[in-house]
């Protein structure tokens, strides 16, 4: 999403033609018209991009290290830091930290500038980051705040406000006396006589957001869980007008999302296909990064009025909406905290299309006094991520890696670009830097030069750098990968799909049924993967009859997690064996968004083991796994490794193109519209019946991502065309 918007910022401006750059002969395949124009790329975990640092201004601290390394004064002149309180988060904001002291350590005249809305201690961090702060009390909308309780709203405009109001009910509660003074509501909602909305606060919720959407505002509604989304939707939808009441433009629309979302490689999900119609939709993890897309483009577009999301998405949905509905202040079990309270309160309010901005904060009985002293607490201050016992280790390990300091003053020169230097005193911090640095060094990381002055990365240290891994998970990567590095298993698939899968991406919880059936289809070269790794199948069948995994020593905990990991590398498996990801979500029992983060999480993983083993001089194991890492990618068998490039055209889908006699880019690039249309039908989900008309619509969808396919072998057809010529030129 932010690609998209930095493109159509840089969209019409004029790049300056560096001044020795050499004029190239014009190609006969070249795309014209765009030799001036900026290009706007994202650099994440396992893209193939092919750029380097001095191609690109915008980066992150992998690509900053690249550019220290490379030894670069091509910096970028602007870092924007947006949501600077995620400083304080356990994995992002190391990131921030590290990656803003190195441009402070640099002494480059690069402007670092950070975002928040939800910062407590602004001076602390206008002190690290050398800079200036401002704080902005302009709200465009002006903002009504209410606190929903019995089916009461009451008013609560600040938190005092809110707090006096909370702390009135409470009261009034305990002791269920006339003379105790209530608080008098500004209006009261209607109880429901259906029994699914028995429970007030359900009722409240599902009133409100009725009410919105049919006054023709958009409805954010907060859950707590995505059990909760779904049927949290379903009930707003049953209340909200529909089919034949609902406006026919609008109705178009909806259809048109409904078939895009039939469209996607899981096809169309059953509740969603119920709610849609209302203008009503859920939005989660649980579903595919397509689906999010859509639902919140539609959202956006007040195709949808309605939309019900998860409390940990609320930092990552830039949707606001008239009104925002609270359904209680819980996160699964445990409350959440004040800023993402007030993060999820600060969507209300569409500039350019609201006059004002609602909250709806609707608790029960047993929250409104924890709901009180949330609202009255303070924003958590934040501090740094690179306390001891934290990530101080690898921060010393990355600035060592990359020779951004190496002497002992120069380490103390860079802590003193941290933000820990401002809250630590100096005695402590010196004691920290010594005794990360003997750790590294008696783990093999780090090793001091010749005349003890300085300190330089092992092979393991600059490997574990290179990969972004932290020194203990790098270790531990080490260690696996030596053993593999001297048996590994080629006849089976297994061993590498095992050393794909992220270390801590193992976390769910095992179905040992499950497990147990897998691999009583093992055969001898899966069953030597099994026994390499250290599991063993008689435990599987134990724990598959009703035993408890032991978790309580170091020992226990190592082998829970090498249980997970290989239980995952089950379904890594069917996912490289053309297995949809809806078909593998259903088979595991999980969400199929799930499955497909993991897919993503693993090329990352996959990409720094394959660099791990590059800086390790490991090179036939680097290229078994960098030949695995294609597959991983397009989630198909080697033999449709080629056509898995085009656009759409993955797993199942390919394998169908490849069994009508589509067998590479070429053949795909000559096809008419109409063969690829044919195709795409047989390779979509079985969908009920429809009117000729639904048909139509539904037809005219796929038709469009048969011309996308067309146009993508044809570009890359061409490139390969290109290339060509290119080699024939160089033997002439």
């Amino acid at each position: 999403e932010k690609i998209r918007w930095l493109r159509k910022v840089v969209n019409g401006m004029v790049k300056p033609p560096h001044p020795c750059e050499d004029k190239k002969r014009s190609s006969l395949w070249q795309k014209r018209g765009d030799e001036e124009s900026f290009n706007i790329v994202g650099f994440f975990g396992g893209s193939k991009s092919k750029a380097i640092w001095s191609d690109f201004d915008i980066a992150a601290n992998s690509l900053i290290n690249a550019a220290i390394e490379e030894t670069s004064t091509d910096l970028p002149a602007v870092i924007v830091m947006d949501e600077l309180h995620m400083l304080d988060d356990e994995n992002r904001g190391y990131i921030l930290e590290l990656m803003a002291t190195k441009i402070l350590s640099l002494n480059e005249d690069v402007q670092l500038i950070g975002m928040s809305a939800t910062l407590n201690n602004p001076e602390l961090l206008a002190a690290w980051l050398q800079a200036k702060f401002y704080i902005s009390q302009y709200k465009p909308i002006p903002i009504e705040e209410h606190l929903v309780f019995d089916n009461n709203i009451y008013p609560a405009g600040t938190s005092s406000m809110f707090c006096k109001t909370a702390i009135q009910l409470t009261a009034s509660q305990r002791q269920n006396s006339l003379s105790q003074v209530r608080p008098l509501p500004c209006r009261i909602i209607n109880q429901s006589k259906c029994l699914e909305l028995k429970n007030p606060v359900l009722n409240s919720v599902v009133s409100l957001a009725n009410e919105t959407a049919r006054a023709g505002y958009g409805a954010l509604v907060f859950c707590s869980s995505r059990v909760g989304c779904e049927k949290n939707a379903l009930l707003i939808s049953s209340v909200l007008p529909q089919l034949n009441d609902t406006n026919p433009d609008i109705m178009e629309k909806r259809l048109d999302l409904l078939n895009n979302l039939r469209t996607t490689a899981v096809g169309l999900d059953h509740t969603l296909e119920n709610t849609v119609p209302t203008g009503v939709a859920f939005h989660h993890a649980g579903l595919t990064s397509e689906e999010r897309d859509l639902i919140a483009t539609a959202y956006d577009q007040g195709i949808l009025k309605v939309l019900v999301a998860t409390c940990s998405l609320a930092a990552g949905i830039n949707l606001p909406a008239r009104r925002v509905i609270l359904h209680g202040a819980r996160m699964g079990a445990e409350l959440i905290g004040p800023s993402l309270l007030r993060q999820m309160k600060g969507r209300a309010g569409r500039k350019g299309k609201d006059e004002v901005g609602e909250t709806y904060l609707c608790c029960q009985k047993s929250d409104i006094e924890a709901v009180s002293e949330l609202m009255e607490a303070d924003i958590p201050k934040i501090e740094s991520c690179l306390v001891p016992s934290k990530r101080d280790s690898r921060a010393l390990l990355e600035v060592v890696g990359i020779k951004l300091a190496t002497s002992k003053g120069a380490i103390d020169e860079f802590i003193k670009n941290t933000l820990l230097y401002h809250t630590m005193s100096s005695s402590d911090l010196s004691d920290m830097i010594e005794s990360c640095l003997q750790e590294l060094s008696s783990d093999g990381l780090v090793k001091k030069t010749e005349n003890e002055d300085e300190y330089k990365p092992t092979l393991l240290g600059g490997a574990v750098v290179a990969s972004s891994l932290t020194p203990e998970d790098g270790i531990f990567v080490y260690c696996e990968l030596k053993k593999a590095n001297q048996a590994f298993v080629m006849d089976g698939e297994m061993h590498v799909l095992y050393l794909f899968t992220p270390i801590h991406s193992s976390q769910q919880n095992i179905n040992w049924q499950n497990f147990r059936k897998e691999i009583e289809k093992f055969d001898e070269s899966n069953l030597r993967v099994l026994n390499f790794v250290g599991l063993k199948p008689v435990f599987i069948n134990k724990m598959a009859q009703g035993g408890v995994m032991k978790e309580s020593t170091p020992q226990e905990i190592e082998t829970a997690r090498i249980y997970r990991r290989f239980y995952t590398a089950l379904q890594l498996r069917d996912l490289c064996n053309e297995i949809p990801i809806h078909s593998v979500a259903r088979k595991y029992n999980i969400p199929r968004g799930n499955v497909q983060t993991l897919a993503q999480t693993c090329h990352g993983f996959a990409a720094g083991m394959i660099k791990f083993c590059e800086r390790m001089g490991w090179g036939a194991l680097r290229a078994v796994l960098d030949h695995f890492s294609d597959r991983l990618k397009a989630g198909a068998k080697c033999d449709l490794l080629a056509l898995a490039e085009v656009k759409f055209v993955k797993s199942k889908t390919a394998r169908i193109f490849w069994d009508n006699g589509f067998k590479s880019v070429g053949a795909l690039a000559a096809a008419d519209v109409q063969e690829i249309l044919t195709i795409l039908l047989m390779a979509q989900p079985r969908k009920p019946r429809t009117s000729a008309f639904e048909e139509e619509r539904y037809v005219k969808k796929i038709r469009s991502k048969a011309e996308i396919i067309s146009a993508s072998a044809n570009k890359i057809w061409e490139k390969q065309m290109q290339q060509e010529l290119d080699l024939e030129d160089e033997y002439e």
